[in-house]
């Protein structure tokens, strides 16, 4: 009866459930843990247990592992979400494990989503995992060097789980329609592992839609059907997004067009509001092309006023237009260098006061005192450069000259360099005159 009525209670829970490997044998991915010789396949031979972080994308079995790594070392299991536990809920976990403890069995305390836990309630684990009541299992999405106490993730060990590929989603495709009891066709096939983007559990539940559209063989048509509008994997607030846009902006910076292009594409397709990618850009524009082509500023702003005139999709394309300008025109991120060199100057010496030859004199008490006496007025005093005064000394009289824009040598910034070179060198002659006045 124990059997029947198993068989029956999971007959009632979702696709991704029922299929839920009961052993390591059944497991499907995740072949650089778990093949012969691997971390958590010796861990597993072993009957060993240690406290430890899965991090990986959703639908990629982090929690099945970490059950059926506690089913092989026989431990007694805990499952919370920190979505919805609470210290009290910890507590609660602590003392069924103490009881165990006392009967001589481990017990695993697994916690998905452990980024969403504060700082206190991770610190609840600490002693609990130091003293050996419980071994500590997280699960997340989000990067364990910004989502998890330093304290917690020094006594755990992090294993990275990765998307799962075609070859294991196809596995996991031959063992469900032998559950279902019905046909796939190939193109439904393609059509699901290319919807999973990685994600198993995604992919299954699409499957199972598709299955209760008709009672014949799977289709790919049916599969369309059943997914609707679903969207790639992508978090808007996670690693993913942070990683994509990293992965675009820095393919921009390499002057790799149609890389930009992909990324941007991605981010779009996962979800991303556009707004934001136009933002990025905007700044990347000064950050990373500045002066080589000052025009990047201008166009990439030019485009987000045109997506917010259009909106989407069609305003997609101007957005497209400065990905591709950005990634292909000449870069230079001197301006960047420059602006971070002033503001950490400002920010480490004294406020000196502006020279009173500098000041503006608007009142008659003020340029009785002397105030912008001695300006010399860079328009009366014309060199072969133009309008100049050289040797004029612009910074406060405490100061000596700082230099912290060095332009480089690409696109109309190599005409700025040269420029200001010339003036340079005006400077030093008219010094070099003083001097020997």
């Amino acid at each position: 009866m124990g059997d029947l009525f198993d068989q029956n209670e999971r007959a009632g829970q979702p696709l991704a459930e029922r299929l839920r490997p009961r052993s390591l044998a059944e497991y499907v991915g995740q072949r650089h843990l778990l093949a012969q010789g691997e971390p958590l396949q010796r861990l597993a031979a072993g009957e060993a247990i240690h406290s430890m972080i899965l991090w990986g994308p959703p639908g990629t079995g982090k929690t099945t592992l970490a059950r059926l790594l506690a089913q092989s070392a026989d431990c007694y299991w805990i499952n919370l979400s920190a979505v919805l536990a609470g210290v009290k809920d910890i507590r609660q976990a602590v003392a069924e494990a103490q009881i165990h403890k006392g009967q001589g069995q481990r017990t695993v305390l697994f916690v998905d989503e452990v980024h969403r836990f504060n700082k206190a309630q991770q610190d609840a684990f600490l002693p609990h995992v130091e003293d050996g009541t419980l071994t500590f299992i997280g699960a997340t999405t989000e990067n364990p060097s910004f989502e998890v106490n330093s304290a917690l993730l020094s006594r755990a060990r992090v294993y990275v789980l990765q998307p799962l590929d075609e070859e294991a989603l196809g596995l996991v495709l031959e063992r469900a329609a032998t559950m279902l009891e019905r046909g796939l066709s190939e193109a439904a096939q393609r059509e699901l592992v290319a919807l999973a983007d990685g994600d198993a559990r995604r992919m299954l539940n699409v499957l199972e839609v598709a299955a209760q559209l008709g009672t014949e063989e799977i289709d790919a048509e049916h599969v369309n059907r059943a997914a609707g509008s679903q969207m790639r994997r992508f978090d808007k607030g996670g690693d993913v997004f942070y990683e994509q846009i990293s992965a675009l902006h820095k393919s921009i910076r390499g002057s790799a067009p149609d890389a930009a292009l992909y990324w941007f594409c991605r981010m779009l397709d996962g979800g991303a509001d556009p707004r934001y990618i136009g933002r990025r850009l905007l700044r990347l524009a000064s950050e990373d092309v500045g002066n080589a082509d000052p025009r990047a500023v201008e166009i990439t702003s030019a485009a987000l006023q045109s997506f917010e005139r259009l909106g989407s999709p069609e305003g997609e394309l101007a957005l497209a237009q400065a990905v591709l300008y950005l990634a292909s025109v000449p870069k230079s991120d001197a301006v960047y260098r420059a602006f971070s060199a002033a503001r950490d100057y400002v920010a480490n010496h004294p406020s000196h006061d502006v020279p009173k030859h500098l000041a503006n004199a608007p009142t008659t008490l003020m340029r009785d005192l002397g105030f912008a006496e001695g300006y010399r007025h860079a328009h009366g005093e014309q060199t072969d450069m133009g309008a100049y005064a050289p040797g004029e000394d612009y910074f406060p009289e405490q100061m000596s000259p700082q230099q912290f824009y060095f332009p480089q040598t690409a696109g109309l910034e190599g005409k700025i360099k040269s420029r200001l070179d010339k003036l340079a060198q005006l400077d030093a002659a008219a010094t070099n005159r003083r001097r020997t006045d």
